[in-house]
């Protein structure tokens, strides 16, 4: 899979072979899914309009539908709508939901709070507009996967202080926690598991502003002081991801604060194994099983 990606760490790419990088690799997630329906939009933005893209399932069975927004992974410097068709069309299909994709800003054109910000007015734009969008507001719930899966954590942060906004879940792939994190997960698959430490440095550093501590709970979720009052949590890691741990972990401070967890360690898997369905079996298997939970748990 490396090898056809041409992927190497991030230190030896430029930005544009980063992202080609990327795009190579996502080419093992089938985009051909059958789906309900797919139609683009764009909602306002902070500077100029996101692109979202509105998947809907299959079999309905209802005209309003749960919700979920979703944001996209590539270390907040790469990824679009494009990249991960495959993986929002199977999980349109396999939660039941009307899936709204959100196109953000990327670094280091937009360092942070971009992608934060377009995160977040997305998400209201969604809960506002749900009557047209077909999406019963009271379950409309984020998710993301990867970096993508750290913006959905921390808009449910900012949306507790958003009025009439009630997010019904949270759904996490494979989730970047903590970007100070120095955990046993890191430092024994931080080389040869796909992702590596190097280009998460790398993502890093052309994502936040100089002077900024990538500790800062508006990056790093797991940093954050209050997580009373946050969504249900459905949270998936692999078992062999530099990441893993801090996914556990952030499932554990979730737990404590009297937040409904549904925690799954993948086993035999490496990060982003989910949207590999074209060259590991195991990834349908386990996007079924996801699509199952979380259905339930919307109702």
């Amino acid at each position: 899979m490396l090898t056809a990606a041409g992927s190497t760490n991030a230190s030896s790419l430029s930005l544009s072979e980063r992202r080609d990088a990327f795009r190579k690799l996502m080419n093992f997630s089938e985009s051909n899914v059958a789906i309900g329906s797919v139609e683009e939009l764009a909602l306002p933005g902070p500077e100029s309009p996101i692109s979202i893209r509105v998947y809907s399932p299959v079999e309905t069975g209802a005209d309003r539908l749960p919700g979920l927004v979703f944001f996209h992974g590539g270390g907040l410097v790469a990824g679009s709508l494009d990249t991960h068709e495959g993986i929002c069309r199977r999980l349109a299909n396999e939660t039941g939901c009307r899936l709204v994709s959100v196109d953000y800003r990327l670094a280091p054109e937009h360092k942070f709070p971009a992608a934060v910000t377009d995160g977040y007015v997305a998400t209201i734009w969604v809960v506002e507009h749900a009557a047209e969008l077909r999406i019963d507001r009271d379950r409309i719930a984020v998710g993301g996967d990867s970096a993508g899966a750290t913006l959905a954590a921390i808009v449910c942060q900012m949306a507790k202080q958003a009025p009439g906004v009630k997010l019904a879940a949270q759904l996490l792939l494979c989730p970047i926690m903590d970007f100070g994190a120095e955990t046993e997960s890191r430092s024994e698959f931080g080389a040869g598991y796909l992702l590596d430490k190097a280009t998460m440095d790398r993502d890093l550093e052309h994502y936040v502003p100089a002077g900024l501590d990538p500790t800062d709970p508006r990056i790093s979720p797991l940093r954050a002081l209050d997580f009373d009052g946050l969504p249900p949590a459905h949270i998936h890691t692999a078992e062999f991801d530099p990441l893993r741990d801090e996914g556990r972990a952030y499932a554990d401070r979730l737990t404590r604060a009297g937040i409904e967890v549904n925690y799954t360690c993948h086993p035999g898997m490496i990060h982003l194994f989910y949207g590999m369905t074209d060259v590991i079996p195991y990834a349908r298997i386990a996007m079924k099983d996801i699509g199952a939970e979380f259905r339930a748990a919307l109702g």
